[in-house]
């Protein structure tokens, strides 16, 4: 018996591939507007490559106050650089809020994991959020990797870092990752005890196996460190490739330490801004690049309000399933019309939220990259 024609094969594939598409625009009409893609969400949240979340696959303590995550990536994830830092976004009693955590883990770990560590603060939301109830299998959604905070491509001769509470995780990425090609490293971290050391066990190890020298300052005994305090801890430091991270008070004070020393080029810092943003019903909404402003009420969608206002807006449908009309969203607020989630975004260094603009309405002012 003649095998089938290679047209018969094709065709045969057509009618196959028709059958199956159309079966599933059936299935979408019939569960719109939740679609198939929102149940397959729901039992391989990771798959989305679209929408970037991640899985917490361990919690680990590391003092009274923090926690270490380590995380799973889903699709589209982008390895970080050493020193960056990713925006976890966290859903509190129906309101999603971003936070930025610096990643703690070293580069290019195989099994595509990293991890980030998150210190507990007074009235901190999300941290005390995830310190206490983060759990393995939790999801969460994820930013792709982010700043400028990282070792150069040519390590320095002589290295020194200079940290403050949860400021030593971003150091400690470096650290786990480019140790080997550091021959010169000075450590200066500041916590309230040697309790409350962030990592204290393994800087000490490093220590005692002569890899870092290592000055722990105790601010509950010592008092905040100083830089003319530095100076005399460690007298070659305006020879040093500074990174420092900790309290914006105590970056104020290297900044200007650095620069009257005239050794601004060689002081690296890493800043977190918070903002607290308060949800109400509308608000301005700005597309940076094109300069529109639009007044959008509460029931009208991002999308509605900027083409109303002369903005050209991407769109395919507007139910909140193509994800063709998403925008990143510098800093605002904004309402899910379908459900009413609440998503925050707060300017950190450029670090942008995506914004389905179809099903997002503004609750109070959004800045847009548009």
């Amino acid at each position: 018996m003649p095998s089938p024609s290679r047209h018969s094969k094709l065709g045969h594939v057509a009618v196959t591939r028709t059958l199956r598409n159309g079966a599933w625009r059936v299935v979408e009409l019939i569960t719109t507007p939740v679609v198939p893609a929102d149940y397959l969400d729901v039992i391989a949240p990771l798959r989305n490559p679209t929408v970037l979340r991640a899985r917490i696959e361990a919690v680990r303590p590391e003092t009274e106050n923090a926690v270490t995550l380590e995380l799973l990536p889903g699709r589209n994830w982008a390895p970080h650089q050493p020193g960056q830092y990713v925006r976890l976004g966290v859903d509190i009693d129906g309101v999603r809020l971003w936070r930025a955590y610096s990643v703690s883990s070293a580069a290019g770990r195989k099994d595509g994991r990293f991890t980030v560590t998150v210190n507990a603060v007074k009235d901190g939301v999300v941290s005390g959020y995830l310190r206490r109830h983060a759990r393995r299998g939790m999801i969460v959604h994820l930013d792709l990797p982010t700043g400028d905070f990282v070792l150069p491509p040519a390590s320095p001769a002589k290295a020194l870092f200079v940290t403050a509470g949860s400021g030593i995780t971003p150091v400690m990425g470096m650290l786990r990752s480019a140790l080997h090609s550091l021959p010169d490293v000075v450590v200066v971290h500041s916590a309230r005890t040697p309790a409350d050391v962030v990592f204290g066990a393994e800087l000490r190890e490093l220590a005692a196996a002569g890899r870092i020298r290592l000055i722990e300052r105790h601010t509950r005994a010592d008092g905040r460190l100083k830089p003319d305090e530095l100076a005399t801890l460690v007298p070659d430091l305006f020879e040093r490739e500074t990174w420092a991270c900790g309290p914006g008070e105590m970056l104020d004070d290297l900044t200007t330490h650095w620069t009257d020393a005239g050794a601004a080029s060689r002081l690296h810092v890493e800043r977190f801004r918070p903002t607290v943003l308060v949800a109400g019903d509308g608000g301005t909404v700005t597309f940076e690049r094109t300069g529109t402003v639009a007044e959008a009420p509460g029931g009208t969608s991002i999308l509605e309000a900027g083409e109303a206002a002369g903005q050209l807006m991407k769109s395919g449908c507007r139910m909140g399933i193509c994800f063709k009309c998403v925008l990143p969203m510098r800093e605002g607020i904004v309402r899910d019309l379908r459900d009413g989630t609440i998503t925050t975004a707060t300017e950190v260094d450029g670090a942008d939220v995506i914004i389905q603009t179809c099903i997002s309405a503004a609750a109070g002012p959004c800045r847009f990259d548009a």
